[in-house]
């Protein structure tokens, strides 16, 4: 079937018209900040304190655009007669955000959570080298970190929360049992003079002041 000639003019205008009678939903940025969903891709925040230097952010990024330094510490013995310990320390913690593609892949494989994604989108620079991100950045961004949803009422425990809960409450069934025995032993102790009976080879108990000297009358 041949299209009627001018069909297509016609289906456009109508969609123009339709959509002049409707209300412009155009939000003036910077001025209107926009409502980010709360698992946003924006920058990736640093927790400083949670990072062990295991690199394996740095290892598993596809583009190669964490440079991560360090140097090792030896942490003395606590206890005479151990062993000194060595630990990394954190020197430099970078992100380049000019070869970063968001795949979140370095924040999946942190295993002590030390990467969290942000929903900051506000740092375009007009230099690219700016774009590379120190700890410093880094830990500025982390402040940002929307805090985690609430579970699921009808969830399931976590393994780590169960074995800790049932660990906990060993350890005070055990304090309670200890307590207990402690405080029966403590009152057996107490009681034992007040219930002792007379003496062995006494069976007439204590002497009666008013019987007569000598036997009997």
């Amino acid at each position: 079937m041949m299209p009627i000639p001018g069909s297509g003019l016609a289906k456009g205008l109508a969609v123009t018209l339709r959509t002049m009678t409707k209300r412009s939903h155009t939000a003036q940025y910077p001025e209107v900040q926009p409502e980010l969903p709360p698992r946003t891709r924006g920058v990736i925040g640093l927790f400083e304190e949670n990072c062990t230097v295991c690199m394996l952010c740095a290892r598993e990024c596809p583009d190669w655009c964490i440079y991560i330094d360090s140097h090792k510490e030896t942490i003395p013995a606590t206890t005479p007669g151990g062993r000194e310990r060595s630990r990394n320390v954190l020197d430099r913690f970078a992100i380049d955000f000019s070869l970063c593609m968001y795949c979140g892949i370095c924040i999946e494989v942190c295993p002590f959570d030390a990467l969290f994604w942000s929903p900051e989108f506000e740092y375009a620079e007009t230099d690219i080298h700016e774009l590379t991100h120190e700890r410093d950045k880094l830990r500025e961004w982390m402040w940002t970190v929307p805090a985690p949803p609430a579970l699921d009422p009808a969830a399931e425990e976590p393994k780590e929360l169960a074995a800790a809960r049932k660990t906990v409450e060993k350890a005070e069934a055990e304090a309670r049992a200890a307590a207990e025995a402690e405080a029966a032993a403590r009152a057996a102790a107490e009681a034992g003079p007040a219930e002792a009976g007379p003496a062995a080879g006494d069976p007439a108990g204590p002497a009666d002041p008013d019987a007569p000297a000598g036997g009997a009358a």
